[in-house]
Parts: C-alpha cells; structure tokens; sequence
C-alpha cells in the first residue's frame, strides 16, 4: 500500500525496481587507486625499468611497497607484519625491503611474492645489494657487517666485524651508516661509521686505510650534541678515484683515498673552508643573526656517459633561512688525470666547479631523499648518465625534476596514476560519465621527454559493456587537474591522461584552489570553480599558438575574459583554456556543465550565474535571496508567520534535465537547483527569436535540509532525463517527456514533478546521507544507493523508497569523508580511504575482489651489463682485481655450489649453442663434410680440426707474447729517455743554460 500511495503522490504509476532483491546485493572490491600513507622510501631499477615506493605504518593501515611499471603496471606487495618500510633496493630479479621491525624482507619479482624474510641479530643501520651479487651486506648498529645469501636464503659464513676499533678502540657506540662497493672494483668496500670511514680489502679481508675527520684545536662542534661532526653520508667518485665524505655539521670532504689526505675541505656554498674547524655561518635575517644550515641528507656522485665528467647531487647542507631550497648540483666538469695533476690542481678542480645548479621544490618544502634516474646502467651507484630525478619531500609528496637544468616534469603519462595522488596531493575529486567514443579521442599530445618508466607488462582484464566511462579528475594543490579512465574493472582502451594548468589559466601562482569541477561527456569541455570566486572553461582543442609564449592581451565581452592565449606552449592538442568568469565574487559552492552547451554556477553569496558556451557569454545572473518565500502548495512543513530574515543561503547541487513541467504539455531545458537551506529552485532555458537564450524561474518549493543529489527521471521507464544533445534535438519535433525528479537532501529523499508539487517523501530519521545517485540496471531495474554517516550503503526502490539491502562499508572506507564520495550511475563509489587513496567498490556485486593485480614485472630478456672494471693504468700499477665471481667465492665460501641465476645463465648459454648447431647453415655444413665417410674418416677428421685449433691457439699466444715482449721494451725506451732528459736538464740547469 505504501509502494502504491508514494507512486501516486510522484507521479510514477509502475514500480521501477522490481527486478531488485536483496540477495543481488553483495559488495564487490572493484581497484584502490592512489597511495594509502605517507611514502617513506623509494627505489629504481633501471634494468627492468621499475620504479619502487614504500609507505609508514598510519592509522589507515600497515606500510605498503608500491612498484610501478609502463602505464598502469602497478603491483602492491604488502609486509608479513604491520610495520613502515625503511629501505627499498633491487637487486636482479628480486627486490629487498628492511621494514621498522628490522625484518629484511625479499620479495621475488617473478611471483610478486615473499621468498624470505631475516631478522639480524641487531639493528640495521645500512644495507648494500649490488645486481652482479647473490649477497646483501648488512649493517648493523653495533659495527658489524654481515654477509645474507639471497639466492641460498641465508646467512654466509662471512663477516666483518667492527673495524673502527681498529682505529679507536676506546670508542663506543661506533654504528655503520653506509656501505658502498668501488664502482670498479667490487673488492673493495667503503665502510662509513659514525665517527669515520674505513676502506675494506676482500681479498686481503683486512681494512687498507682509515679516513678520520680530525677536528683541530678550535674547531667548530658537531651540530648534532659534542664532540667532532658525525659521518652522514659516504660515496665513491664514479671511478673511485675519490671519495666524498658529508658530515652533519655540512662539511663536505674530498679524500685521496689512496694517501688517506683529504684534498678539499668545502660546503655546499663555500668552495673552500682554509682550516677543517672553521665552518663559516650564513646570516641570518637581522643584523647580528645568523642562520644555521640545515643537515645533509643525501648525496650522489654523478656521471654523464664519460665517467670523468661528473658532479656531485646534494639534498641538504643550505642555509635554513633560504628563500629558494631544493637539490643543489655542482658541476665539476671533466676530472683531471690523477697520475699528472698536482694536488692543487685537484683542490682548485673541486673547489670551483664549473656550473652550480639549484633544482627547485615547491615552497616551504625540505627534500628528505631522492632516487636518481639513470638512462641504462644499474652500476656506479646507480648514478651514471642520469636523465632526471624523483625527489620526496618530507611532507610525504614526489617532485620529479629534470637532471641537471631541474626543470619540472609533469608526471601525467610519465609515471603511474596512482603516484599522481602524491605528485602534489590531491584535495578534491570528481567523477563524470563521458561518452566512450568521445574519451577515446580525448587524447593530450604533449612535448615531453623519454619515457621514465618502461617495464612490466600488463594483465588482460573483462572487457565489460559499457557506453560511458568512468572519468576521474584530481584537482592537486598546485592548481593542476588531472583527468584519467578510472574504469569498471575493465579492460581500459585509453589509459593516456590529460592535464590542465588552472594556475596558468588564471595569470597568478598563489590562491589557485580548485574547489568544483564538472566536464560534459560529450562535448569534452570541462569547468574549473575556484574558492576565489573564479571559473575557468577549458575545450578539448588545437593549440594554435604551440611552442609560443603569446603575451595576454585582456578581452572582456559579455562579462567573460578570453584567456585562449594562456594555453601551455608544450601542448599540441588538448584541454586548453577557453574562457574566465573572474568577477570578484564569493567561493564557488555548486557547478554543473551540461551536454548542450550551458553552465550554471552557484556562489556562497547566494548568486547564480549562467554561461552560454556559444558566445560565451553570460546570459543569466540572479540571487537566490530573491526566491527565498516558498511556495505554500510545496512545503511539507508549517512555517510560522513571524519570520526573521532569510537565512544565508547558496546553491548546494546543479542538475540540468530536460521534461514537461506540472500543468504544461511540452517539454523544456530545465536546470535545477538545490540550497543549503533546502530550497529547491527550478529554471527554465528558452530559446529566443535571435538565436540566443534566456533564462526564466519556473517555480521555487522547499525540501527541508540541505540538498546533495538532484537526479532527473522519466516516469514510465526509469530512464534518466538528463538534457543530453539528442534530447534537446527532438525538442524541435515537440518531444514531450512526462519526468520527475528524485532529491536526495541529508535529512531525506523526496520524489515530485517539478516546479512545485508535493510528491512522495521518505526521512532518513537519525542517520545523516552525504552521497547519493539513482543507479539503473538494465535487466533489473533502477534503485537510489545512498552512503550514509553511520558508514552504510543502502538501496532504496523507486518509487517507494523502500530499503532493499544495506552492507556497512565503515571498515572499507573513511566515513569521515563520505561528503567528499561520489555515486556512479553504474553503482561504482568512489571513495577515501586515506589522505592519499581511494577505493572503488560496488554495493550491486557478488562479493568479488579485483583489486589485486596480475601484472607482470620481471623481463628474463633484460640482461645486466657487465660490471665496469679497472683501468689499464690501475691494472699495470699492480691494483689487484677482484671479478664478482671472485667475491662470490670470498663471501661463501669455496664449497658452495652455483647459483640459481649462474645455473639459468649457463643453461641458456647451453641452450643458444644447441640453437646454433640445429640450424640450417650448421646442419649444411655437417651433412657436406660428412657425406660417404667412415667412422675412421670421421675421427681422423675430428683430430685434424682439433690439431688446427690448438694450432691456431698457439700461435695467438705466440703473438700476444711477441706484442707484450715489444710493449715492455718501449716502455723501457721510454723510461731511459725520460731519465736521460731529466739528468741532462739538471746539468744544464746548473750551468745556467
């Protein structure tokens, strides 16, 4: 009876949700999009082209690792405990975590799976992997050094123990803080300890020299409590000629490490410090004050293909009270040769390098960490040819930058969506239904550099039946907006992401805060309201000024400013700048673009605007202060005569429809519009003789509290009456649709035909709804899904508004945000789940989980190159050479078997040769030689071809001895002349000649 008296009352004579039960109703998981907390580490593979990202343990949940691929190769591996991830390094085909329980964990990229995990006998403070090594090498609090075998899953039998007591033995607490192996001779390990460094021989298995930062008389402090500055960071020049030490009190130091001197004393400003003690301070804001710097982070030591031409990467180490903070580059050029440069010639080298560059962060920003961007090479630190730099700030947020101009790069279509979400962070999103032909020629071309992220490889998913996509915009704190297919749990056709600049738009770079955004699925235009007050239009379209930097020349017609000319130069075709609403007006609260062509935009002053998109031009302009007095045949609730006056009001939700009002029989554009104070105000768009529009109230009736969903419907079918391009078209054959409207306030729901009727209404008594949409299955029926503060999602049928099925989805989501959710026509919500996450689940499911992913990450076919080795010089002046196979042997010792991966290298190396000898020129060749002979023919033949090699071998050798005999006796021509010269200079010197 219920069901039949609110169909009347609507309107609505059929039940549209008949085919819906509650047994339909089952909570399907559908993709998790973003980072679920802040990042705390961060790792790249250049080989498989794989970037890695691990989070903190926070209150939405353990700490993650993130590893991203080409487009949307994303894997997410989760820790055996709760715990934050510390340290990410890859290593060949696995991937090595060390977590805040001070578990080190090794993940296989081939299953995505954990293969091991190791708790040390103490703290970690350093670990070191090197992909030509089946090792890790783990450092520990207590200065020890420990050998993990990755490919047997145990500890090796080799150790170091603390060699700083060596140096020091009445030291306490001496910790290792990093590890790093000489770029070109992996026997030889650089150990930095709290108080110094040592230089490790494996070979001999005994420390070769001790570098000490020795503080004079008078010397400055550790910036860091008493005593000498601490060891912060410690790494090789790329050709391990020198080795840069960085302490806390910012001192850089540059050692000789073969005459254990140092050669440099510097800081990132200063080019020389004239005595180790004497750090000089910068100065600070007044007069009389200085301004302490801030403690070093990280430093890298890189190369440009040639590995002599280098400069160091710093984060850290400037002044605190820097206007401009960021990475600091010095570029120092080509290295001169050791074997003939003075040590002044040195000192002057990296005292004045040849260019310093400053790669700039956002504001008010500290880089914590970064990972440098190597174009090929895993080795020299994984710093050799760099093309860019991912840099975390220690608010949790990335900044790519190019290396070494640092110029920003965007990371729309470079990195993973997901990393988006923190490239700044996102404040606010927004979700639209867009045509599936027209996203699919939405495609931005833009100049960009190299891809940075080329590994992986995608899974196949469903390809699923739907017209209209699921697009995602984030809106980011830098003013920028992104705008992807977040998809249905299909198969995504178009994966490209288009961006728009609304700084750039605006003409300013500070108060860009975007807090509405709307885009028409079939025009592939998109609106941009700002709390400001501003709106921005932007139109898929060519950029006619690509690769120009026009200045703004301001045209104001019809109260909008032409704003095409602020189109990014570095955009060939995409969502450009149209059009600005920029009267000074109060913060946008509502915004709505429609299919056909006009905006409506609602202000918290109470006004309304509307934009026809044909001019542009404004074409309407009201309060809604001005229809403040209901209609008494509409209200539900009796209003005392006594009345103050109005209460503040503005638009609170913007639908455009298109329908036949109560009493008329045609059909009109209408746009509705629902308060804060639940006013719900109806308009109509009237074509004029002249070709243009205008805009008419049609009727204004109260619904009680503050509406958050307008859906427009057709009566007999369910159908939505939104004012699509083929709708509005049949206008002109007096298309009439008999509709209603379904409003969705917190308070309850109410469906009615517009302007003002009464209709059916239904209280949500002592819950509150934030999020609500009319979901339509086409073989079941349509339903309202309503996300609910009580942490709910509940079906109601139309028209009866009677509860279907209800599933909590408190534990799923952040119920703090449900006012921030979005409901798809689909059934998809989009919701938070953290500061940086959403997840996407369906109430109208089977319980199905599709959120974890079967992308694949690990390439066989991608080889490590060769290890770089010692030069000729080093090699004749007698440096011992230590290959990793040597070191592999060092480390476990001579009785352990080979490795899985030298087994799979031999077996494929097996593999070729049986490749070659099956193929048609070796089975030719083999038939020719042995057609019509004998078995005593065939192993007289065997003997002769061996003879011939051996021959062959001898003679090789022969000529290699020839070559070396020649090779030293000019070299000991030269020596004789060398010192003739010498002899004879001395004599003549003394003569005077």
């Amino acid at each position: 009876m219920t069901q039949f008296l609110r169909g009347k009352q609507a309107g609505i004579q059929n039940d549209l949700s008949s085919g819906l039960v509650p047994e339909l109703f089952a909570l399907d998981h559908v993709a998790r999009y973003g980072i679920n907390s802040q990042i705390g580490a961060i790792a790249y593979d250049p080989v498989q082209s794989l970037l890695a990202v691990g989070t903190n343990e926070s209150q939405y949940g353990s700490g993650q690792i993130y590893v991203f691929g080409q487009k949307r190769v994303c894997v997410t591996l989760a820790a055996p405990k709760r715990s934050s991830i510390r340290w990410l390094q890859f290593c060949a085909d696995k991937l090595i975590v060390l977590d805040s329980k001070n578990d080190i964990i090794i993940f296989s990229l081939e299953t995505r799976r954990v293969l091991t995990t190791y708790s040390p006998p103490g703290r970690v403070t350093a670990l070191l992997t090197d992909s030509t090594l089946d090792y890790a090498l783990i450092g520990l609090q207590n200065g020890d050094i420990l050998a993990y075998d990755l490919d047997r899953q145990g500890l090796a039998p080799f150790k170091i123990p603390n060699l700083w007591k060596e140096r020091n033995p009445r030291a306490k607490l001496v910790s290792v803080v990093t590890l790093s192996l000489h770029p070109r001779d992996i026997g030889t390990l650089l150990i930095g300890y709290s108080e110094g460094a040592a230089l490790f021989s494996f070979k001999q298995n005994k420390p070769l020299s001790f570098l000490q930062y020795e503080l004079p008389r008078g010397g400055s402090a550790s910036a860091i409590g008493h005593g000498p500055p601490k060891l912060v960071d410690a790494i090789w020049h790329p050709t391990g000629t020198f080795i840069l030490i960085g302490y806390d009190d910012s001192r850089l130091l540059i050692w000789d490490p073969k005459n254990s001197k140092v050669i440099l004393a510097r800081t990132v400003e200063e080019g020389n410090l004239q005595g180790l003690g004497s750090v000089s301070a910068t100065a600070g804001s007044t007069s009389g004050t200085f301004s302490p710097k801030s403690p070093l982070f990280r430093m890298a030591w890189c190369s440009k293909p040639n590995p002599d031409d280098t400069g160091i990467l710093i984060a850290g180490g400037t002044p605190m009270n820097a206007v401009d903070k960021g990475l600091t580059f010095l570029d120092f050029g080509q290295t001169p040769v050791y074997a003939t440069s003075s040590w002044q010639v040195l000192s002057n080298h990296f005292e004045k390098p040849k260019s310093q560059y400053l790669l700039p962060t956002p504001p008010k920003t500290e880089v914590v960490d970064f990972c440098v961007i190597p174009r090929k090479s895993p080795h020299y630190a994984g710093c050799h040819d760099p093309i860019a730099v991912i840099a975390l700030l220690s608010s949790g947020e990335l900044v790519t930058l190019s290396f070494p101009s640092g110029h920003p790069i965007t990371p729309t279509n470079q990195l993973h969506a997901d990393l988006t979400f923190v490239h700044p962070f996102v404040n606010r999103i927004s979700i639209a239904s867009v045509d599936r032909n027209r996203w699919l020629g939405m495609k931005e071309r833009r100049s960009q550099g190299p891809p940075i992220l080329v590994g992986g490889a995608e899974a196949t998913h469903p390809m699923k039946r739907f017209e209209d996509r699921n697009v995602l915009q984030t809106a980011h704190v830098d003013g920028t907006i992104r705008i992807w297919d977040a998809g249905h749990g299909d198969e995504i056709e178009n994966e490209d992401m288009l961006q728009v600049d609304v700084a750039r738009a605006l003409g300013r770079a500070e108060d860009v805060d975007v807090v509405r955004m709307s885009i028409s699925g079939a025009t592939g235009e998109l609106a941009v309201g700002l709390r400001t007050g501003e709106v921005v239009i932007f139109r898929y379209d060519q950029n006619r000024t690509f690769g120009q930097e026009p200045r703004h020349v301001q045209v104001e017609n019809f109260g909008l400013d032409n704003i095409a000319d602020r189109a990014e130069p570095s955009v060939k075709q995409g969502l450009l700048p149209l059009t600005l609403l920029a009267k000074p007006r109060a913060p946008v609260t509502a915004l709505k673009l429609s299919d056909v062509g006009f905006v409506v935009v609602g202000f918290q002053d109470g006004s309304v605007a509307v934009i026809d998109l044909r001019g542009p031009a404004v074409i309407y302009e009201a309060s809604l202060l001005d229809f403040s007095k209901p209609s008494s045949r509409g209200s539900i609730r009796r209003t005392s005569s006594n009345q103050g006056p109005p209460k503040a009001d503005w638009a609170s939700a913007i639908e455009f429809g298109v329908m036949s009002l109560e009493g008329e029989d045609y059909s009109s554009i209408l746009f509705f519009v629902g308060t804060e104070q639940g006013r719900f105000v109806t308009f109509k768009i009237l074509p004029q003789p002249q070709g243009s529009y205008a805009v008419q109230i049609a009727g204004v009736t109260s619904v009680d509290d503050r509406v958050i969903s307008i859906s427009p419907l057709v009566a007999n079918s369910g159908q939505p009456a939104y004012a699509s391009q083929n709708t509005v078209a049949g206008l002109r054959n007096s298309f009439v649709i008999n509709g209603v409207v379904l409003v969705v306030t917190q308070a309850g729901a109410r469906i009615f035909k517009p302007a003002v009727a009464r209709g059916a209404s239904k209280s949500w008594h002592d819950v509150l709804c934030y999020s609500a949409n009319v979901v339509r299955d086409d073989d079941r029926g349509c339903g309202l899904v309503a996300l609910f503060g009580d942490g709910s999602v509940k079906t109601y049928s139309i028209p009866a508004l009677k509860e279907i099925a209800s599933i909590n989805v408190g534990n799923e989501l952040d119920v703090r945000r449900f006012s921030e959710a979005v409901v798809t026509p689909t059934g998809d919500i989009f919701a938070w789940t953290g500061p940086s996450e959403i997840a996407v689940v369906n109430p109208w499911g089977s319980g199905q989980d599709t959120t974890k992913s079967l992308d694949r990450l690990y390439n066989p076919e991608a080889l490590i190159p060769p290890r770089p080795t010692i030069s000729n010089i080093q090699w004749i002046s007698g440096t011992q050479y230590v290959t990793p196979s040597d070191l592999d042997t060092l480390i476990g010792g001579p009785d352990r078997p080979p490795s899985k991966r030298m087994i799979e290298q031999m077996r494929s190396e097996e593999q070729q040769r049986r490749t070659a000898e099956r193929s048609p020129a070796a089975v030719a060749e083999s038939s020719s030689s042995g057609k019509d002979e004998g078995y005593w023919a065939y192993m007289q033949r065997q003997m002769q071809e061996r003879t011939d090699r051996l021959n062959i071998m001898g003679d090789s050798m022969d000529k290699l001895e020839e070559q070396s005999t020649k090779w030293s006796d000019d070299v000991g021509k030269f020596v004789s002349q060398q010192k003739k010269k010498a002899v004879m200079g001395m004599i003549g010197s003394k003569f005077g000649f």
